[in-house]
């Protein structure tokens, strides 16, 4: 081979070389910009993240939003500021029977199941009208749902009609449906819909069933138990008529049986 020959190939050989190295080169710079901007993108949405997780926390819950609401929509059959009176029975009956209630109540569970029919023959009869008043304090004590829940499912039913509320109420209450105070079953809709299966006018009702999945009457709730609060009463059930408390014969407490109920809603009506 001439000297000639050999540096030519060699001088080939040192090009295809710097060739190579130089697309080396370029994919070397490549791969280092999709690092880059990978590690940007991935920076940004961790930045995006963080912001919206604080965003999420700091809204207010369903039910903080509700008790806030300005715009209340209440259910029909019923008066007065944000439709939070509700009053049950003949409007000719002269007097009024105020009943204050918490649907988690287990004393009000109690109450409903052995005085509840009495006081529905009464309202029935004509003997005086029942103002209901709705509590959530259990659900304050224990960061609950199912008392605000179980309101606005109340408000669901009185929407329907006052039948199917007084008849939602006692099916709530009754032993078979009602749980234990620990037992925060009235915070899920389902729950409350199976129970309502057993009333004639909400079963199958799709308006009711809206109404409560959708949270239609969640604001009038809050408001309904806002009125509780400010009423002076410290727990449930309470009774007053005529401005005046209604309890068992030496006792502090509301009536727990149809008789001692029927004897002290006798001597409240006569006073």
């Amino acid at each position: 081979m001439s000297a000639r020959n050999s540096n030519a190939n060699k001088a080939a050989a040192r090009e295809k070389l710097r060739e190579q190295r130089e697309r080396q080169a370029k994919k070397d710079r490549a791969r280092r910009q999709l690092v880059v901007a990978g590690s940007t993108v991935a920076i940004l949405a961790i930045a995006g993240g963080v912001g919206f997780g604080v965003v999420q926390a700091n809204k207010p819950s369903q039910w903080e939003a509700a008790k806030d609401a300005t715009n209340v929509t209440a259910p029909k059959h019923t008066s007065g500021t944000n439709g939070t009176t509700v009053v049950i029975g003949k409007p000719e009956a002269k007097k009024t029977l105020e009943l204050y209630e918490d649907s988690r109540c287990p004393i009000c569970a109690t109450f409903e199941q052995h005085v509840g029919a009495t006081i529905q023959k009464d309202v029935d009869a004509g003997k005086y009208k029942v103002k209901y008043v709705g509590a959530t304090f259990i659900d304050n004590s224990d960061n609950g749902e199912g008392s605000k829940n179980a309101l606005s499912a109340l408000g669901a039913a009185l929407d329907v009609s006052p039948e199917a509320f007084s008849a939602y109420k006692a099916a709530l209450y009754s032993a078979q449906n009602h749980p234990s105070e620990s037992d925060d079953k009235f915070a899920d809709d389902s729950s409350l819909l199976k129970i309502a299966d057993s009333v004639d006018g909400l079963k199958g009702n799709a308006a009711f069933k809206k109404n409560v999945e959708s949270g239609t009457f969640d604001a009038w709730a809050m408001k309904m138990s806002a009125t509780f609060d400010s009423s002076g009463v410290e727990g449930t059930p309470t009774l007053r008529m005529d401005g005046k408390t209604v309890t068992a014969e030496g006792s502090e407490n509301a009536p727990l049986t149809a008789p001692d109920f029927t004897a002290a809603i006798t001597k409240a009506l006569a006073a």
